[in-house]
Protein backbone atom coordinates (compact mmCIF):
# COMPACT_ATOMS: atom_id res chain seq x y z
CA UNK A 1 0.00 0.00 0.00
CA UNK A 2 2.67 2.51 0.35
CA UNK A 3 3.62 2.43 -3.44
CA UNK A 4 -0.23 3.04 -3.79
CA UNK A 5 0.37 5.96 -1.63
CA UNK A 6 2.74 7.55 -3.46
CA UNK A 7 1.39 7.08 -7.04
CA UNK A 8 -1.87 9.08 -5.65
CA UNK A 9 0.30 11.61 -3.82
CA UNK A 10 1.03 13.45 -7.12
CA UNK A 11 -0.41 16.66 -7.93
CA UNK A 12 -1.45 15.53 -11.26
CA UNK A 13 -4.45 13.47 -11.59
CA UNK A 14 -4.52 10.17 -11.19
CA UNK A 15 -7.14 7.90 -13.04
CA UNK A 16 -7.34 4.33 -11.66
CA UNK A 17 -9.08 1.67 -13.01
CA UNK A 18 -9.92 -1.48 -10.56
CA UNK A 19 -10.89 -4.12 -12.89
CA UNK A 20 -11.08 -8.09 -12.80
CA UNK A 21 -10.24 -10.15 -15.78
CA UNK A 22 -13.47 -12.50 -15.72
CA UNK A 23 -15.40 -9.52 -16.54
CA UNK A 24 -13.96 -8.45 -20.51
CA UNK A 25 -16.99 -6.33 -21.20
CA UNK A 26 -15.98 -3.95 -18.40
CA UNK A 27 -11.82 -3.95 -18.78
CA UNK A 28 -11.78 -2.59 -21.94
CA UNK A 29 -7.90 -1.48 -22.53
CA UNK A 30 -8.97 0.71 -25.48
CA UNK A 31 -10.55 3.14 -23.61
CA UNK A 32 -8.16 3.54 -21.12
CA UNK A 33 -5.26 4.11 -23.92
CA UNK A 34 -7.33 6.24 -25.60
CA UNK A 35 -7.44 8.20 -22.17
CA UNK A 36 -4.18 8.16 -21.44
CA UNK A 37 -3.32 9.05 -25.05
CA UNK A 38 -5.53 12.09 -24.94
CA UNK A 39 -4.39 13.60 -21.60
CA UNK A 40 -0.70 12.67 -22.24
CA UNK A 41 1.91 13.62 -19.57
CA UNK A 42 -0.87 15.49 -17.32
CA UNK A 43 -2.54 12.96 -16.02
CA UNK A 44 -1.85 9.10 -15.30
CA UNK A 45 -3.81 6.67 -16.34
CA UNK A 46 -3.30 2.85 -13.98
CA UNK A 47 -5.36 -0.21 -13.97
CA UNK A 48 -5.30 -2.17 -10.62
CA UNK A 49 -6.63 -6.26 -11.12
CA UNK A 50 -8.77 -6.07 -7.76
CA UNK A 51 -8.01 -10.31 -7.67
CA UNK A 52 -4.04 -9.63 -7.27
CA UNK A 53 -4.47 -6.42 -5.28
CA UNK A 54 -7.47 -7.33 -2.31
CA UNK A 55 -6.06 -5.64 0.45
CA UNK A 56 -5.70 -2.65 -1.61
CA UNK A 57 -9.64 -3.39 -2.90
CA UNK A 58 -10.68 -4.15 0.49
CA UNK A 59 -9.21 -1.17 1.99
CA UNK A 60 -10.89 0.92 -0.55
CA UNK A 61 -14.26 -1.00 -0.41
CA UNK A 62 -13.76 -1.59 -4.14
CA UNK A 63 -17.09 -4.03 -4.56
CA UNK A 64 -18.21 -3.22 -8.30
CA UNK A 65 -15.99 -4.09 -11.35
CA UNK A 66 -14.86 -1.59 -12.91
CA UNK A 67 -14.65 0.87 -10.43
CA UNK A 68 -12.74 4.49 -11.73
CA UNK A 69 -11.38 6.72 -8.89
CA UNK A 70 -9.58 9.96 -9.48
CA UNK A 71 -7.01 11.26 -6.87
CA UNK A 72 -5.20 14.28 -6.78
CA UNK A 73 -2.68 15.63 -4.21
CA UNK A 74 -3.42 12.31 -1.65
CA UNK A 75 -6.80 13.22 -2.01
CA UNK A 76 -9.94 11.03 -3.95
CA UNK A 77 -11.41 13.71 -6.12
CA UNK A 78 -14.43 11.31 -7.63
CA UNK A 79 -15.42 7.80 -7.73
CA UNK A 80 -17.56 5.82 -10.12
CA UNK A 81 -18.59 2.46 -10.31
CA UNK A 82 -19.42 0.71 -13.85
CA UNK A 83 -18.19 1.12 -17.26
CA UNK A 84 -17.19 4.77 -18.36
CA UNK A 85 -16.79 5.89 -21.95
CA UNK A 86 -13.20 7.46 -22.73
CA UNK A 87 -14.43 11.05 -23.76
CA UNK A 88 -16.39 11.02 -20.18
CA UNK A 89 -12.86 9.97 -18.41
CA UNK A 90 -11.10 12.27 -20.14
CA UNK A 91 -13.55 15.06 -19.23
CA UNK A 92 -13.53 14.28 -15.75
CA UNK A 93 -9.56 13.78 -15.49
CA UNK A 94 -9.42 17.66 -17.18
CA UNK A 95 -10.74 19.01 -14.37
CA UNK A 96 -8.36 18.52 -11.63
CA UNK A 97 -5.68 19.74 -13.98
Amino acid sequence: MTKFGELISAETPVLIDFYSDWNAIDNNVDTLRNVAAALGEKAKVIKIDIKKNETLADALRVKGNPTFMIYKNGEMKWRQTGFQDANTLINLVRKYF
